[in-house]
């Protein structure tokens, strides 16, 4: 054997002793190492020290121009669909479970059927198109800008309602266009576990099973999600039927809230954390759960309302217009269209009766707000921005971050404390973090409107800096949440690597939510963003989209 292949040989064993005492795994696989809370803090502590970091004094700003408009990205950042061309065409906004690609399409493919099926109206020809955006979307964008749909085809009735509660009048042209429930799924041995000590699967049963500490239920966002916003409202139900909005309902919520897992961003999340085993029992809706394999050992239960997809148009829409939405809507109930409705997932359950939520429209907007005040159980959260400020993010990046920052800071409640961090080649505190009141909201809108291009990337050291604030925040804020926000397109190449400071992250048990601009999928910079929102199950949201301010938005109703 040559002297170099001895060394090799020797090299090699010493590496395969290190894995073997230590524990080496790929982080590709899902095992990050982590620290134990203390040694988080002892690690922590240590490479503060090594960090240069300043501070910058932010500077007031005085306007406030962040009308609702404003907060809205372009309605066009919703796809079409399905593009009309008749003489008379109407635009329906199609909630997502039947406006997206296949198996999610059957909207989609009943519109490019009828489109060619040669209807009329007083001789002209008709069309429709077809816009994919979330049923809570469409209440956003027609009570808070000027879109106006000429048909609007939400998940459930609930949608409807809230719309005439804001004085947008609706006109059933359905009731129902394709049958669907939304329930409680459970995974089946965490089910026969359940069962066996608290009976049939009810929302009261798992609520009593999750204060009780016997089990974990997830839900999704009721701003948007059709599922979030039946399961809030049949929890409130739950908690007091005689009156949902009551005093007594709101505390058991506060109390549920105090200890169930945060309010997933997407029901996709929700599918990601059942696909590892870490959700045992989430919401979801049947037509979703009959759609995805990765679900196969889950049981389904519906509860709440049901989600049969009404029809409805609008006072502004012309005569004309309504006579082709009803021809519409009697296509969509024909043999034909239904049996396609069955392929796709729809029209299960069709004995399921909805439960009573004992809310009219009013009081479905009035459990939204409810929510937003309960959902970090009577806590503050302690949340730090760190924007990336690096020469890559030059130009449009820097642009968006600014925008998205500023247009969504309105969403942040002003009980919480927020602070913002910059780096480049070093760190910098542009903002402490102190209570959102009016001072700080102005102050922080004048420290991102002054962010400015530098040079190289010290994402991970800008991370230390902000979990070293947060902690130190938090000896003044007890019980306050810790949330931490990446800005950056995701190319660190200077200071701490992600290796180092992972441990600490999941030591210190912080979730990161990390938003990346242009990312390209599979690139490393992608994967090292994902890497770190993934290590405490928090989310990536990718910035290449037009609807970064939405997508903000959204997240900070979640989370903020």
């Amino acid at each position: 054997m040559t002297t170099f292949k001895r060394i090799l040989s020797a090299v090699l064993l010493i590496v395969m002793l290190t894995c073997i005492i230590t524990g080496c795994t790929s982080p590709d696989k899902g095992t990050e190492k982590v620290y134990s809370h203390d040694e988080a803090i002892k690690e922590l502590n240590a490479f503060y020290d090594q960090i240069h970091t300043d501070t910058i004094k932010p500077r007031l700003d005085i306007y406030d121009d962040n009308t609702a408009a404003a907060q809205l990205a372009d309605i066009s950042t919703f796809p079409i669909t399905v593009q009309g061309n008749g003489d008379i065409d109407i635009e329906i906004a199609a909630a997502t479970e039947f406006s997206s690609a296949a198996p999610d399409d059957w909207m989609n493919i009943v519109a490019e059927r009828f489109n060619k099926a040669g209807y009329t109206v007083s001789g002209r020809s008709v069309s429709v198109t077809v816009r994919k955006i979330t049923s809570g979307e469409v209440l956003t964008y027609m009570t808070d800008s000027d879109y106006r749909p000429d048909v609007y085809a939400p998940s459930s009735d609930a949608w409807g309602k809230m719309l005439d509660a804001k004085g947008v009048k609706t006109i059933t042209l359905a009731d129902r266009i394709a049958g669907n429930t939304a329930g409680i799924l459970m995974e089946k041995n965490t089910y026969k576990t359940f069962t066996e000590k608290y009976g049939d699967v009810t929302l009261t049963n798992v609520l009593e099973a999750s204060i009780a500490g016997d089990l974990t239920f997830a839900y999704t966002n009721p701003y948007t999600s059709s599922t979030g916003l039946n399961i809030l409202t049949a929890m409130l139900h739950a908690f007091d039927s005689s009156d949902p909005l009551s005093e007594q309902a709101q505390k058991e919520l506060l109390e549920y809230q105090k200890q169930s897992p945060p309010v997933a961003y997407t029901t996709g999340v929700l599918r990601d954390q059942a696909s590892k085993g870490i959700i045992k029992a989430m919401v979801m809706e049947e037509q979703a759960y009959h759609n995805t394999p990765e679900l196969r050992n889950y049981v389904y239960t519906p509860a709440g309302i049901r989600h049969d997809h009404p029809l409805y148009t609008f006072e502004h829409v012309s005569s004309e217009k309504r006579e082709a939405a009803e021809l519409f809507a009697e296509f969509c109930m024909n043999d034909e269209s239904q049996k396609l409705a069955d392929q796709k997932g729809f029209n299960l359950h069709n004995e399921y009766k909805s439960q009573d939520s004992g809310l009219d429209g009013a009081g479905y907007l009035a459990a939204q707000r409810i929510w937003k005040q309960s959902k970090d159980g009577g806590q503050p959260i302690i949340a730090v921005f760190v924007a990336d400020i690096s020469g890559s993010m030059a130009g449009s990046p820097i642009n968006a971050l600014k925008e998205s920052l500023l247009s969504t800071s309105s969403y942040i409640k002003s009980d919480n404390y927020i602070g913002l961090v910059s780096y480049a080649d070093n760190v910098h505190i542009n903002l402490p973090i102190d209570k959102f009141d009016d001072e700080q909201r102005a102050y922080f809108s004048g420290a991102v409107k002054a962010l400015d291009i530098e040079g190289s990337t010290a994402t991970y050291d800008a991370v230390l800096i902000a979990l070293k604030m947060m902690l130190e925040k938090q000896e003044e804020v007890p019980g306050a949440k810790l949330m931490l926000f990446v800005l950056s397109d995701g190319d660190q190449n200077r200071g701490y690597k992600l290796d180092r400071v992972a441990p600490i992250v999941g030591g210190l048990k912080v979730p990161v939510y990390t938003i990346g601009y242009n990312l390209e999928s599979g690139s490393r910079a992608e994967s090292e963003l994902k890497r770190l929102s993934g290590i405490n199950e928090a989310s990536l949201i990718n910035a290449n989209s037009a609807d970064l301010i939405n997508h903000m938005r959204n997240l900070f109703n979640v989370e903020l």
